[in-house]
């Protein structure tokens, strides 16, 4: 595979892939509040064309093109062929047919050029090999003046939401080498001065990130300890130590427990909201 993202690409149509787009409803409610407040940002509005970067199960896509409307376009790009054809299906049985999607890797897929007014991101731009080209690609993609909007994670340390369930058990798991700082990755844009300078480098222009900090969650105890166990740093550590879950699964749950309010699990969650122009 000679995409420079094939790591990435072999990641998420594997078992990320498929257990994202299995536990989707789950995911979605978790993160449903802050990829809205992320779209109010970005304020897209009837008629705009509008693409997706690293859309996963179309949820978002699907608000994107109701926002829009028939009048409008929305093309969501993502690189997991599991997770594409839950989108695919949601759409489709949402009956939004200006809504479609293309499994592509944005760093390198060829955009038509000044075709958008918009670029959109939940989480989804933080696992390029070459940001600077990705983002470069995806500015050609734009009009000028056309408005990138993107939401990533802050730091590990302001983030209980990510890592709780994995501290809680740290005794358990096998050490692990933490990431090179901006590594692809969920945190890869915890840096202000790192994502500035990506973004100028691929010619944005004025560059803004405001942070944004709100309880993230929302399912049930047994739900939540289902996401743990399976996606995010605990979820990527079992998957190559599977023998440690019965271990591992009670002390999470005590841990997840401590976070129930009114019989939900919440955590504090602290995210960039990211801007951008194209000149």
């Amino acid at each position: 595979m000679n995409d420079p993202n094939a790591q990435q690409i072999a990641h998420w149509n594997d078992a990320s892939g498929h257990t994202w787009a299995e536990l989707g409803p789950l995911l979605d409610r978790q993160m449903e509040s802050v990829g809205l407040r992320t779209m109010d940002v970005l304020a897209p509005r009837t008629g705009e064309r509008i693409l997706e970067v690293g859309c996963g199960c179309g949820h978002m896509t699907v608000t994107l093109g109701r926002r829009v409307g028939p009048e409008g376009a929305v093309l969501g790009l993502d690189i997991s062929r599991p997770m594409l054809e839950v989108a695919r299906r949601r759409a489709a049985e949402a009956g939004l047919a200006h809504v479609r999607f293309v499994e592509a890797d944005a760093q390198v897929h060829a955009l038509e050029q000044g075709a958008f007014d918009g670029i959109f991101s939940r989480f989804g731009v933080m696992f390029f090999a070459d940001p600077t080209a990705a983002f470069a690609n995806l500015r050609r993609a734009l009009r000028p003046g056309g408005r990138l909007t993107f939401l990533c994670w802050r730091s590990p340390a302001e983030n209980p939401v990510m890592t709780t369930a994995k501290s809680s058990v740290k005794h358990l798991l096998p050490p692990d080498t933490p990431p090179a700082p901006g590594a692809p990755g969920p945190f890869a844009f915890a840096d202000p001065a790192h994502v500035r300078r990506v973004l100028e480098g691929a010619g944005f222009a004025d560059v803004a990130l405001a942070p944004h900090d709100a309880p993230m969650g929302g399912n049930t105890l047994d739900d939540a300890l289902t996401l743990a166990l399976r996606v995010g740093p605990l979820g990527s550590a079992l998957r190559a130590n599977p023998e440690l879950v019965p271990q591992v699964r009670p002390v999470v749950r005590e841990a997840l427990a401590a976070a129930v309010h009114d019989g939900a699990v919440w955590h504090a969650s602290a995210t960039w909201i990211v801007t951008a122009r194209n000149p």
